[in-house]
């Protein structure tokens, strides 16, 4: 059996999606004008691929899907083309995503009242992790078991991950595929080069990119005096916290636990602490200020930007004109004292809404998506929405499907305000300090038994 270790650390996630979306709810409106539509000759090689396949099979009688976040499958105004799966949903089943918008802040807000009006609110993401297990325990969202058999040849190779998610015997959160796309270490090659460093993607073939290679860089290059900044951005700290493999609260066996005594954790916040005391973060140092500057990056200021690859998700003008034109990308570096190569995991993941109307259909739309990770043919043509698109390069590709590797050889899928808001703003709060210049054991005595009681009132919850 894959190794497989889940836990619940304190990344409180921002509006991220492919598409930040600002309006207030509503249902989307008709005007595609500003929407792509794949070539048809594209259409018709996915429409060939999905017919002459034995992973997809039946029918489906209802064939609309309705669909609640701050983001849409379908095209949007990003530049993003029809996504495969919902290509392959189309040609396979007639299938059709019905869009309601909200905001991320008011996402759950607008999920109650349409659970209460009963307008079947479908499906919602569950990739943010703050769904699970509050959703379960609340009753906003029900079991999957019934429309997906997690042993099937469609969902096996991550039967391991969703089994390790049950919560009261049963599965809520169907994954469909662990990512390594939620935090990598974003860097101008052309700031490296007149620096006189390594390139980070030289030191990562080469088996060398770890938290000392890492640190050293960071150490030649800062002067905040002189604008020369170490770190930016808000999702460094966990991003280096979840290559330790430990996490602050994990999930094993249905049961959280405590986990802020693992040494590995300790090591984690001294690495941080002693990168403040050497000015390597870039917030709050000299005049930068505390707003992130990813513009810096092209600019030659700053060092590196640890974000999602969201920020790449979009068309090639956008991203060069924050990053530059010799941007790149590489995984968290490696804990050097740590097992396995860890690294921030994303879960691709999804939740069937209490009072949806066609939890079938949301079933075929997933293994859609999952038929579009098997299929060769049809993951070829995903690849290449992302050079038509997007402007990738086939060396960004390879990079992505590296990290892809990282994540789904050692999943570390973040949970803590799934648990609830108040411990995910706890740990989000204690755990970033220490890039701060407060030291860990001081934080560790503030926040512990704090986090006891979270954790004894949800595990208390079980039925």
């Amino acid at each position: 059996m894959k190794k497989i270790k889940f836990f619940v650390s304190a990344l409180l996630i921002t509006a991220m999606s492919m598409s930040i979306i600002s309006c207030s709810s509503s249902k989307e409106g008709k005007d595609n004008s500003s929407k792509k539509e794949l070539d048809s000759s594209v259409r018709e090689e996915i429409h060939q691929n999905a017919e002459n396949t034995d992973l997809l099979t039946g029918e489906l009688e209802n064939k609309k899907i309705k669909w609640l976040s701050d983001w849409d499958i379908n095209p949007d105004g990003t530049g993003k083309n029809v996504p495969t799966e919902l290509a392959v949903f189309q040609e396979r089943y007639g299938g059709e995503i019905e869009y309601y918008r909200t905001t991320f802040e008011n996402r759950y807000d607008d999920l109650a009242k349409y659970i209460s009006s009963g307008e079947g609110i479908d499906f919602f993401y569950a990739g943010n992790f703050d769904a699970f297990p509050k959703g379960a325990i609340r009753d906003m969202f029900v079991p999957v078991d019934d429309y997906i058999d997690f042993s099937s040849p469609l969902w096996e190779d991550i039967r391991d991950i969703n089994d390790s998610l049950m919560w009261n015997g049963k599965h809520y959160m169907v994954g469909v595929e662990a990512t390594g796309d939620k935090v990598a270490v974003v860097y101008n090659r052309k700031t490296i080069a007149e620096a006189g460093l390594d390139d980070p993607k030289d030191l990562y073939d080469s088996g060398n990119w770890n938290w000392d290679t890492f640190t050293d860089m960071l150490e030649n290059f800062c002067d905040p005096e002189n604008q020369r900044y170490g770190i930016d951005g808000w999702w460094f700290e966990f991003g280096l916290l979840d290559t330790t493999g430990a996490s602050p609260v994990a999930l094993e066996d249905g049961k959280l636990i405590n986990n802020l005594s693992d040494p590995s954790i300790e090591r984690a916040e001294n690495l941080l602490y002693d990168l403040y005391q050497n000015n390597c973060i870039a917030i709050g140092a000299g005049d930068f200020g505390w707003e992130t500057k990813p513009s810096y990056i092209g600019e030659g200021k700053t060092l590196f930007y640890p974000v999602g690859l969201y920020e790449f998700y979009q068309e090639k003008e956008k991203w060069t004109q924050k990053f530059g034109e010799d941007v790149f990308f590489v995984p968290m570096p490696k804990d050097p004292e740590s097992d396995e190569y860890y690294i921030p995991t994303g879960l691709n993941s999804y939740v069937f809404v209490n009072g949806g109307q066609n939890p079938e259909g949301v079933a075929k739309f997933l293994e859609c998506k999952r038929f579009t990770l098997l299929d060769e043919k049809t993951k070829e043509v995903g690849d290449q929405q992302f050079r038509d698109d997007f402007g990738w390069t086939d060396e960004m590709l390879e990079m992505k499907d590296e990290l892809l590797r990282l994540a789904s050889e050692n999943p570390m899928v973040d949970l803590s305000t799934g648990v609830s808001d108040d411990c995910g703003e706890v740990l989000d709060n204690g755990m970033r300090v220490a890039a701060r210049g407060t030291p860990w054991n001081e934080t560790y005595e503030s926040i512990n038994s704090v986090i006891d009681k979270f954790i004894e009132e949800i595990n208390s919850k079980e039925k």
